[in-house]
């Protein structure tokens, strides 16, 4: 296996010289691609002292040296990498030890396109997880059980809250299936939850196998300063950033001919619930209104998903 792991780097000085050395304790990492997107902080000093310290890894900046944040990020790390196998780590997270002992396996057929894993959590600090331990607890971020690929689209879509999500550091793909099989990377519009939004035609398109589900393989790394603890004390409104995940969900779906017409009500759904949940008070009770005139199972439906909201974090 030659993987290449690709590492979007912003505000992350303190941590990802961590994230860099979790990774380098694999034989089978052919490449490091850090893409430095503009930090405010001292990050593109770091990357610099890291990239010239260690010969696996290779540092990038966008074409104007801007921020374009992670999904850009991503995009140009799988544009420049040269390894058969892409894995994906967030600055301010870190692999454990048996990252690849499933994938070592499992990739041996060829009809594997991708693997997943099951992911933790760490504070950084005391006052993180004093902050954040309602949010994310010490759960695991997985698939609850073993499923067939053909059914791991329609579980993350259609069955949230009991089939679970994989998370983007715990996945590993073949490239050439990436390339060839996917309408398009990272969308580049959404700042937030772009990730999920990959996941989601990820596994509609790429042959998807759970790797160790039952532990962690890597680590979510909670302080006071990523994207997601950000979102969770509203300096970004998150039923903004949800509504937009939804409605670019449903846009391709409605698009894509072999996704069941009960999977992309679904989707309609899910958007129409989070278009509800952040309306005005007033404006709320007319479109609940209106929705029950029209559709009952779908507000019904809507209305009990949006319990579902944090499973997207």
């Amino acid at each position: 296996m030659k993987i290449s792991v690709i590492i979007p780097v912003y505000n992350a000085e303190k941590y990802v010289l961590q994230a860099v050395e979790s990774v380098l304790q694999f034989d089978e990492v052919h490449e490091i691609i850090l893409v430095e997107d503009k930090s405010p902080d001292d990050a593109l000093r770091v990357c610099q002292q890291i990239a010239e310290k260690y010969g696996r890894v290779k540092l990038y900046q966008h074409p104007d040296k801007e921020n374009h944040g992670a999904g850009a990020s991503r995009n140009l790390g799988i544009e420049k990498s040269t390894g058969d196998f892409i894995a994906f780590l967030d600055a301010d997270d870190y692999f454990l030890p048996n990252r690849f002992d499933a994938e070592r396996e499992l990739f041996k057929d060829p009809g594997v396109e991708g693997v997943y894993g099951a992911l933790g959590v760490h504070y950084y600090s005391e006052r993180a997880k004093e902050q954040y331990y309602q949010l994310f607890g010490d759960r695991l971020t997985t698939v609850y059980k073993e499923h067939q690929p053909k059914d791991v689209f329609r579980g993350q879509i259609h069955m949230l809250g009991s089939f679970g999500l994989f998370s983007i550091d715990t996945l590993t793909i073949r490239r050439d299936s990436l390339i060839k099989k996917m309408d398009c990377l990272f969308k580049t519009h959404l700042r937030l939850h772009e990730d999920t939004e990959f996941l989601f035609r990820l596994s509609y398109y790429l042959d998807l196998y759970p790797g160790t589900i039952d532990k962690a393989i890597a680590m979510r790394g909670v302080h006071e300063n990523n994207r997601i603890t950000k979102v969770a004390v509203k300096t970004v409104d998150p039923s903004i950033s949800r509504t937009l995940l939804w409605k670019e969900v449903k846009s391709w779906s409605q698009k894509e001919e072999g996704i069941s017409e009960d999977v992309k009500l679904h989707i309609k759904r899910m958007h129409r619930s989070f278009e509800i949940a952040r309306a005005p008070a007033i404006k709320k009770w007319g479109m609940i209104f209106r929705y029950l005139l029209t559709d009952y199972t779908s507000i019904r439906s809507g209305l009990y998903n949006i319990n579902f909201r944090h499973s997207l974090i």
